[in-house]
């Protein structure tokens, strides 16, 4: 049973009668548990309830309510109400509340919280000049930053100065005049240095950093490689713009991940969960992939009308379709699944093409013959003669061959074009491979069985 549903009478209880005890019981409870009370009522109780708690506790809360829902509480609420949440969110969650509302609310909102805190107006608009995608985008400005010069004691004493107005502790950036970044430290190099030391004595560096405009998956990929808890973001002239914690890169993973399972099985994808999206959303989203996809059966059918006397000479032909154009189809699936993620997760490169043709050329060949074993003996049980075996044979290992071929570069070809690799969906790959399969397999019949043909048109125009 969800914690939120035994502590939620409680809550409400208390929120009604005994408001002086709310505070104890809040110091045992995380905001996310709050967070999924709210999602359980309506606007009106929810936003009653969000006001009535301590507002830094509150601001908490309303970070970890997902952005549509922000933005119902917000058109609720008071504006004053709002302003004051507003400004006990950390900056980067701050900056994503503030992008999703409405220009002419937000632009009122914005001036309220100019009100309270000139500082907190300041860094939404700083943020909001950066794409919500990219690292400028992810990045807080509630960091702490010390001078070169500063001797460990008194850099102690900055760090518990501005301890209150930042989002991490972990690491602590060294910059010179104009934001310049040196070096960094982390919080055990400061408090195991010798308190006479200057902090250049004993920063690291040099710093791993990234540009703002850089995407939020290139982001997530670095922080992953160097195992960073932060990451800062740095200017083409070396500034400090602000630093990237990882709670923020597990939500763009969150993100990233669900939009490429969403493609992978042909729907665009989609920002809220499964029961917030309303259905003429998921009929918009699942409609276009669902008429192109149809519009490739189509061409299925056009290849086998192309070959239509073929298969009305040797009947056989038609019962092994279904079985040769599914091993095509899985095994051009299974190659797009595998690329797509090697080239999201950095294990491949556009450059490495011509490594992934030879593999999967090689597991093509392999797979294709073990799975030809199996169609051979299919087709000697049905008593369809060797010369039908060899074709089924011949036939499964080129379309299994061809279907990894086509799994494995279509996602690099994509890729080199600067689209997303998973665009080339599982069910599109596996309809364009369904009709190579079906030209590959009628083409072969037409040569390998061109004397069974003849004899069959021989007899249908001797009894015609």
């Amino acid at each position: 049973m969800r914690l939120s549903r035994l502590i939620g009478p409680e809550l409400r209880v208390l929120v009604e009668e005994s408001p002086e005890e709310l505070g104890a019981l809040l110091d045992e409870i995380h905001p996310e548990d709050i967070a999924d009370i709210m999602d359980e009522q309506s606007d009106d109780a929810a936003a009653d309830l969000l006001q009535k708690l301590p507002t830094e506790y509150a601001a908490r809360v309303f970070a970890r309510l997902d952005e549509h829902r922000q933005e119902e509480l917000a058109s609720v609420m008071s504006v004053d109400s709002t302003a004051l949440l507003a400004v006990e969110m950390d900056a980067d969650e701050r900056a994503d509340f503030f992008s999703e509302l409405p220009p002419a609310f937000s632009q009122t909102l914005l001036e309220k919280v100019e009100a309270i805190d000139p500082e907190a107006a300041e860094e939404v608009e700083e943020l909001s000049r950066w794409s919500e995608t990219s690292a400028g985008g992810l990045m807080t400005t509630e960091y702490v930053a010390l001078g070169p010069g500063l001797t460990i004691t008194q850099a102690m004493s900055e760090v518990r100065r501005l301890a209150d107005e930042t989002e991490t502790l972990d690491t602590v950036y060294v910059v010179e005049k104009g934001d310049r970044i040196r070096g960094l430290l982390t919080l055990k190099d400061i408090l195991l240095a010798n308190p006479e030391s200057q902090v250049k004595d004993v920063m690291h560096g040099p710093v791993i950093s990234v540009p703002p405009r850089l995407d939020q998956e290139d982001v997530a990929r670095k922080l992953a490689k160097y195992d960073l808890n932060t990451l800062p973001v740095v200017s083409a002239q070396g500034e400090l713009l602000g630093v990237i914690t990882s709670d923020d890169i597990l939500d763009v993973m969150t993100e990233e991940q669900s939009e490429d399972v969403h493609k992978l099985g042909a729907v665009e994808p989609l920002s809220d969960g499964y029961f917030d999206t309303s259905q003429l959303t998921f009929i918009r989203k699942r409609a276009p992939w669902l008429l192109v996809l149809f519009f490739g059966g189509f061409m299925t059918t056009s290849a086998m009308q192309a070959f239509d006397g073929v298969l009305a000479a040797v009947a056989q032909l038609s019962f092994y379709v279904p079985m040769l154009i599914s091993a095509g189809g899985n095994s051009g699936s299974q190659s797009s699944t595998l690329v797509i993620r090697g080239l999201a997760v950095g294990d491949i490169k556009a450059s490495d093409w011509w490594r992934v043709l030879a593999r999967e050329l090689l597991q093509g060949m392999v797979l294709g013959a073990l799975l030809a074993g199996l169609g051979v003996a299919r087709v000697m049980i049905a008593g369809h003669g060797q010369h039908f075996a060899v074709l089924v044979a011949v036939t499964i290992v080129s379309i299994v061959v061809m279907g990894c071929v086509v799994g494995g570069m279509m996602p690099i070809l994509l890729h080199r074009a600067g689209l997303d690799p998973a665009t080339s969906s599982t069910p599109f790959i596996a309809t364009l491979v369904d009709v190579l399969g079906i030209l590959i397999y009628l083409s072969l019949a037409q040569v390998m069985l061109r004397t069974a043909l003849e004899t069959a048109k021989s007899f249908a125009f001797a009894t015609g």
